[in-house]
This record gives C-alpha cells, structure tokens and sequence, in this order.
C-alpha cells in the first residue's frame, strides 16, 4: 500500500489534534470573560479505505466546534436578573423619596403643628401686632415646605423621566446590536457550521437587554432570534430592530410611559405587562409610589389649608370698623384637575370636546386618590368614578359629590368613550403658597361675643362659643331664655339696630349638650357650650363683636384644629363620618408608609439580587471554562498531537526507505 495512506493518516490526526489545541486555548484566554460558553471540537472518523483484506482506517477528521449552551439556565438567569435590575431600581428611587418626607423640625408634620401653635399665642393676645407677624412667618413657612416637598417630587419625576430617556437609548443601541449580530449569524450559518463567538455575543446582549426591559425570544431557523416586550410588541425580528420612544402618560401629561415606533407610529406599552427590567421598576415607581407620595402630601395640604380657611372666612379682622373687611384665605391651595386621556375626542383644532372640573367643597374628606372617570355603559346619561386607591367604584350624575369634591360635567359632555383622570389633591402641595401679608388680615376674632345677663340667679356661664356657619349675619341678636330649671328655652333674634323679631322658636337643653339643641341648632350661626345650671329665669345673649382687639374666639378655633381629625375622614353610606387623622398623625404615617416601603423593597432587592448571582452561577458553572479540565485537555491533545507526528515521522521514514530501494 506504500507509504502514502500513513502519511495522510498522520497529517489528519495532527490537524484535528492542531484543531483541538487551538479551541483549547481559545478557552483558556476566554476563561475570564464575561458570558463565553466552553467549546469542544467534535471529532468524527474518517471514512476507511476497503482492501481485500477489509476496511483499513484513515483516522479522524475535524466535524463541527460545539459550545456548551443550556437554553434552559440561559432563560433563567435573563430573567432573574431582570427581576434584580427592576427590584434594585424601584430601591433607589425609593430611598431619594424618603428624603421628601424629613423627621423632626425640617418635616411638614412640624411646621404645621408650629403654626397651629402660634395661633394658641395669638389666642392670648389677639390684638398684638407682633403675636400677628409672627402667624404671618409661619404661615409662610408651612405653605414654603409643603411646596418644597412638592417640588422634589416634580424633580424626581424629571429626574425619572430622564433616566428612562437614557435606559431606553441603551435598550435602542442593544436590539440594534442584536439585529446586527442575527444578520452576521444567518450569513455564517449559511456555510454550515455554528457561529460559536457570535452566538455568545448575542446572548451576552440578550442579558445585558433583559436588564433593561423584560424580554422574550423566540429562534427562527436561520438562527436569527425574535425579541419582543411586554405585551408581544416586538423589539428585534431578523435583522429589523424597532426603536423604543418615551411619551407621555395617556392620563397625565407629566409623567412618563413607553411606546415602540412602527414605521414611525407610537404603540404604547402597557406598563403592568413588562414584568422584570430597569424600565420597569421606574414605572412601577413612578406610576405607583411616586404618584402615592404626592396624593399624601396634597392630602394633608388641601387638608390643612382648607381647615385654616374655611375657619379663618368665620372670623373678624382686626380692620375697623369691625367687619368692615372680610376675611380672606390664609392659603392659597393648588387647584383640582380633570386631566382628559390623550384618546379624548377633539375639535378640528385639537381641542378637547367633553369638559370635566372639580370644586372641592369638604377639605376633611378628600382622599389620598385619583379616580377614572368615564359614561356608565349600563347607565346613560351618567358617570362611572373608580377610586383608584382602592377600587371603589360609583355612579354619578352631574353636579354629585364624592370624598369631599363636586363633579360638573361641562357641555357637551363627554362622549361614552371619552375617559378622565380625575385628581382632587394632586397639585395641592407644590402649589401651596401664603396669601396674608397684612397682619390685620388674620380673622382672630369671632364675629359674635355671648355674654349671661346680669341678674341670672343661676350657675351657667359660657364656656366657648363657635361659629359653625359662614351665613352669620352681625346685624342679629340673639337671646336665650330659660323657661324652668329643667334647661327649657325661648329664643329669639332681632335686628340689632330696629329691634324687630327676625325669628323665634324654643328648645330643651341638657347637661353636656350644645346651645341651642338639636333639632334646633341653628339660630345665627354659632353654637355654645355651658358650664353650670341655668335656673328658671336666666338669660344668655349672643351679640355682634365690636372690639376685635380682645375678641380671640376664632383664634381659638383656629389653634383647635391641631388636635382635630381633619384629614381623611370618610363618609359612610348612611352618611356618617369616620374619624380622620391630626395633620401631624397624617404626617407620621405618611412617613412611616414611605418607610416600610423602603424596607420592602431593600429586602426584596437583596433576596432579587442573591438568586440573580446564583443563577448566573449555576450558568457558569454548566457553560463556563474550567481550567482544570482544559489544562487535563491541553495535556491529552499534546501528547495526542506527538503520536500523530510520530506516525508522520515513521510514513515518512518508511516513504525514504522505498525511494532508496527503487533507487538501488
């Protein structure tokens, strides 16, 4: 057979040795890279040359380079650490929130509590101009933080949407990557053979994208992968790459959402349906705790500032003549909002058709929530209100209120599929501002001053008075007389300058109720508590205030809501009130619901974050190098690779012997 097969035989088992060396060290100076799958060359025999005497080997030939690769733990480790990215961004958020809502003298628990005491000062001395600066001062400080507070979470929602416009570029430049990569894939699969590096370095972007966003893949049969988002909006198809765009909320233009470009048409992303990824802990932030805080906070502003005006309306300035000035608003509140959704129906010129607006009438009971508000589908002609905070959904008609707000629907209404985004205390924090400048303004007078008659034989006196109503008309007197010693009473109002009789009636009282008592518990609006008994005979007279000076009943009022539940509460269906919290347990618990938040989320980030690095792990641990086993490998096709060149060695020695013996 001469020397010739052998030889050939020799030079194919050095080859496929050479091979096997080379994807060895390829290994090894991959070892340290991130994301490299182990390779293997896989070997085949060569087919054997027939002789009579049989089939005579020819030795081995180079089949394919194979990667280690499971799909499986590939697809898991994507999507724990998506599940990381997403835990530890919406943590980071979370802790620069928590800064808004400061403990001690820099919170707005404080300064509120700070104001309402000065009005206990003022209390004592209601005429004192110094006393009055000073409730100016705070009064400008507490609307200062509340709107400072606001204003950082306006930042943070800047900031957020920002960093999203960075995170979606990164995610942009990934799927075009990945497009590029399948393009180069299919070529080169076109000749037969696996990609290997290629393909590693389309996983390695698949990872660093699942990061970013949540993703699927499905393989085609040209080795190209399909990417899609949330929803099955598709990212990478082939070598085709669709663009993500930040847009505006559908419901409020100030926030943030994302949408895919198709052929230059945004499809927004439903954001409940991205799952894991950096975006989505940010929108889960943003359209979640982000929005949460600052319902809180305008809560208590609305609240707070509400309470103070409405009572501050009851009193008297200190202008002369008394009452010769109105009482205006201490606060100045941010106004409630009917924002339309983008998909509205508009005029020729883009303007909204149906028209929504709200007026806050009981700052008490407005509600840390946004509400939808769209046309009942099983009601026409009226309107379906879904509290967001908690799902409680109601029907409407115009001009209906709900927690604390009226709802008016505009002409022409909107249309059924027309839908709002009704948001009463959104805005009422961060445009919070002091209107008072003139220390005269402060109404720390009570327009009514009640006083016993001098020959009362009994031992009634008045404890307070306080006026319930913003219909008080100074103009009348009033007086109670009691009939008999068991509390029965006439009363009657006239006309302070005429005397004439405007209205009577009587009444029983009794030990610990109000006078006048109910049902009748309106005479001018003002209602008293007594100490003592009266006796039969006794009068009590309630007459317009004419020294402001001395007067502090509305400033008494005014310090009273400190430890008053005027924020939160709730009206029950048959009409009663749930007791609402102080504004400075508001203020605490706020804090203590932004805080347990962070704890939530630092816990679930760092167990996110473990499972991410063991996922990563156990990946490695299948697909990785292991220098060990290639420096076992290097040793075994070395000493591989010099057999083969010995048997080289020996065709050639035996290919001289015969030109030798031809020769001779």
């Amino acid at each position: 057979m001469g020397a010739t097969p052998l030889m050939s035989l020799g030079m194919r088992a050095m080859a496929a040795n050479y091979a096997a060396l080379q994807v060895t060290g390829h290994n090894i100076a991959n070892a340290s890279v991130q994301g490299y799958s182990r390779q293997r060359v896989e070997l085949g025999t060569a087919q054997g040359q027939f002789s009579g005497a049989g089939f005579i080997g020819k030795g081995s030939d180079v089949q394919t380079i194979t990667r280690a690769h499971n799909a499986f733990l590939t697809r898991e480790a994507m999507t724990v650490k998506g599940l990381a990215a997403k835990d530890e961004a919406r943590l980071m958020q979370l802790q620069r929130l928590e800064t808004v809502f400061p403990m001690g003298e820099q919170g707005v628990g404080h300064s509120t509590v700070q104001f309402l005491n000065s009005m206990s000062d003022l209390a004592s001395l209601p005429g004192d101009a110094s006393t009055r600066q000073v409730v100016l001062a705070r009064a400008q400080e507490l609307a200062a933080r509340f709107a400072d507070a606001g204003g950082q979470i306006d930042q943070m929602q800047h900031l957020l949407r920002e960093d999203l416009k960075t995170t979606v570029a990164s995610v942009n430049e990934l799927t075009s990557n990945i497009a590029a990569v399948n393009q180069q894939i299919a070529a080169a699969r076109g000749l037969g053979q696996p990609p290997n590096d290629l393909l590693d370095a389309r996983d390695q972007l698949l990872s660093r994208l699942s990061s970013e966003i949540a993703i699927t893949t499905v393989m085609a049969e040209d080795g190209t992968v399909g990417v899609f988002a949330g929803g099955g909006q598709r990212l990478v198809l082939s070598n085709d790459a669709q663009p993500l765009v930040v847009v505006n909320s559908a419901g409020d233009p100030s926030r943030a959402a994302l949408a895919v470009l198709d052929n230059g048409v945004p499809l927004r992303l439903d954001e409940t349906m991205l799952g894991a990824g950096r975006i989505a802990g940010l929108l889960q932030f943003q359209n979640k705790d982000l929005v949460d805080a600052q319902l809180l906070l305008g809560q208590m502003a609305a609240a707070v500032g509400g309470a103070v005006n409405a009572q501050q309306k009851l009193g008297l300035t200190l202008h002369q003549p008394a009452g010769s000035v109105p009482a205006q608003d201490m606060f100045g509140i941010g106004q409630p909002r009917a924002q339309p959704m983008a998909t509205n129906q508009k005029d020729a010129a883009g303007r909204y058709l149906g028209q929504v607006t709200l007026t806050i009438t009981r700052p008490s009971e407005l509600q840390a929530s946004e509400y939808d508000f769209r046309a009942d589908p099983a009601n026409p002609g009226s309107w379906q209100v879904t509290r967001l905070s908690d799902g409680v959904v109601r029907r409407v008609q115009d001009g209906d209120e709900i927690d604390g707000f009226v709802i008016d629907v505009g002409t022409p209404p909107p249309s059924s599929t027309d839908k709002f985004l009704l948001q009463p205390v959104t805005r009422a924090a961060v445009d919070m501002s002091a209107r008072l400048t003139d220390p005269r303004d402060i109404a720390a007078s009570s327009p009514l001053t009640a006083n016993v008659a001098a020959g009362n034989t009994g031992t009634a006196s008045i404890a307070s008075l306080t006026i319930t109503s913003d219909q008080v008309n100074p103009q009348h007197s009033a007086s109670i007389s009691f009939t008999d010693a068991n509390g029965a009473y006439n009363w009657e109002l006239r006309d302070r300058t005429t005397g004439a009789l405007v209205n009577s009636g009587s009444g029983t009282w009794k030990p610990g109720d109000p006078l006048p008592s109910p049902p009748d518990a309106d005479i001018n609006g003002f209602s008293m508590t007594l100490t003592g008994v009266p006796a039969n005979g006794d009068q009590l007279n309630v007459v317009m205030t004419t020294n402001t000076t001395t007067n502090n009943g509305n400033a008494l009022a005014l310090a009273a809501l400190r430890d008053q539940g005027i924020v939160g509460q709730m009206r029950q269906l048959d009409g009663s009130l749930s007791k609402g919290s102080t504004a400075s347990d508001a203020y605490a618990s706020a804090m203590a619901d932004i805080g347990v938040r962070v704890q939530g989320a630092d816990a679930i980030s760092q167990i996110s974050t473990s499972l991410a690095i063991q996922a990563e792990q156990t990946r490695s641990s299948e697909v990785g190098v292991n220098l060990d086993e290639e420096a076992a490998m290097l040793i075994q096709y070395q000493q591989s690779y010099q057999a083969a060149a010995k048997v080289l060695q020996i065709a050639q020695s035996i290919f001289d012997t015969l030109l030798n013996a031809a020769g001779a």
